[in-house]
């Protein structure tokens, strides 16, 4: 037996395993005698079946799947010793229905594709703005108001009037809606609809045209709680609308009552201090979409910027025979050029994790996975008990698509708080108005 190694390019090689037939034939032969104890073949005893029998019947697939084992094992072997970097699996340039089983010997070639060679410059992200979403005064004063009419108390009223919340028992037979919703004039289009509600009292029952009752589908999908096929059939319909609540919210006062119930008792003590922990709150809200604008400028900047070539005719042959199904050529194309750009920002990854020791241990992947936990059920009002989170992360890690999701999520944090630490960014204060125009192209 013999593996010998033809370099095509840099990036394209073929590995020849040369083998005889004394390399198997024991190994096929001790396979066909245990068939012939085992077979049973009619006429015959079991164990009594003439060997000729069992050659003629198993020996060539035999023979096949003992030179295949022998194949897998000294390229694998082969690969780990000469610690080559391959871009999808090797390809066997033989099929076994053109193989001579009878001869003595045989060459088995096995096309490779390499990893390219190169660095990864971060001097090049010297353009990449690294955005800092701050709320402008318009932005503060609408939370301000939301939270005073949110922690303030409500009025029993006689008559709606603008800002007021009236709450309805909205029903219609056609679409079978029968729900109890709050709303106010402003989520209201019909001038006849606000006009019969204004002199409306609690107990009330009105009959209204569902067309044009709310000011847009939107509102009506949102508060009824119906889908748009719901809303075709309203057209032409009337809601029977029973007046159950009208309420004033009168906002809190802004004083510590207000400000204990809202944070950590002492530490706020003013309007001031108020609007800048809110300032502080939502400043981290937009940090998710800051980040993930940065992390998607990087890896585009990272792709263009960083050159190499790919063995990208190995890439599209081997996609051919890569998934579940196997590909046309010209779908395999297609899959490579939708995949390139992947496999680029993979590589380059690979390269930064390597060359600034970027690996993840499974400590912070159990770590960030507990943190997810514990996040998750805080946001569903849960107390995190230290115990019961442990087992749902165990639960979690023995699942393999759950572990990669993780794994993936915790490297792009990692690779973000990397960038932010040694990339020579761009920083920039914006309003999230000019954020969004500025970084999407929408007002």
């Amino acid at each position: 037996m013999n593996i010998s190694r033809t370099d095509l390019d840099d990036l394209n090689t073929t590995v020849t395993i040369s083998l005889e037939r004394k390399d198997f034939e024991e190994k096929v032969a001790a396979v066909l005698v245990d068939y012939k104890k085992k077979a049973n073949i009619p006429g015959f005893r079991k164990g009594h079946v003439p060997m000729g029998m069992i050659k003629k019947q198993y020996q060539q697939s035999v023979t096949a799947d003992e030179v295949n084992k022998i194949l897998r094992e000294q390229l694998d072997a082969y690969l780990k010793e000469e610690k080559l970097n391959l871009l999808g699996n090797p390809l066997p340039k033989v099929t076994e229905e053109s193989l001579d089983w009878s001869s003595d010997s045989f060459d088995f070639d096995f096309e490779l594709g390499l990893a390219p060679t190169f660095d990864v410059k971060l001097e090049i992200l010297k353009k990449v703005i690294s955005y800092e979403i701050e709320p402008d005064a318009k932005m503060l004063t609408e939370q301000l108001d939301y939270v005073r009419k949110q922690y303030g108390k409500l009025v029993s009223q006689k008559h709606p009037e603008k800002g007021f919340e009236i709450n309805a028992q909205f029903r219609n037979d056609a679409t079978e809606l029968e729900n109890l919703i709050s709303f106010t004039f402003e989520d209201l289009r019909g001038k006849k609809s606000i006009s019969a509600l204004k002199t409306a009292s609690i107990g009330n029952i009105l009959t209204l045209p569902a067309k044009d009752f709310f000011k847009d589908n939107d509102t009506a999908k949102r508060l009824l709680s119906i889908d748009d096929v719901k809303i075709e059939l309203l057209k032409g319909e009337q809601f029977i609308i029973e007046i159950k609540e009208i309420n004033e919210r009168i906002p809190a006062e802004l004083n510590k009552d207000l400000f204990d119930k809202l944070y950590t008792p002492g530490t706020v003590t003013s309007e001031k201090e108020l609007k800048e922990k809110i300032k502080e709150g939502l400043q981290k809200q937009f940090e998710p979409q800051a980040d993930q604008k940065l992390l998607n400028d990087i890896t585009e900047y990272l792709v263009q910027k960083t050159k190499f070539k790919l063995p990208s005719d190995f890439l599209k042959r081997w996609m051919q025979t890569a998934g579940k199904e196997p590909l046309s050529p010209e779908a395999a194309i297609e899959e490579f050029n939708k995949s390139e750009k992947g496999i680029r920002y993979q590589l380059i990854e690979g390269k930064i994790i390597e060359q600034h020791k970027l690996d993840m241990t499974f400590d912070e992947l159990k770590e960030f996975a507990a943190s997810l936990v514990k996040n998750q059920m805080m946001q569903y009002g849960q107390q995190p008990d230290p115990e019961q989170i442990e087992g749902i992360v165990s639960n979690l890690l023995k699942n393999q698509d759950e572990t990669r999701k993780i794994s993936e999520q915790l490297m792009s944090n990692k690779m973000l708080k990397f960038f932010k630490e040694n990339a020579p960014l761009k920083h920039k204060k914006i309003g999230f108005d000019s954020f969004v125009k500025e970084a999407y192209g929408k007002a």
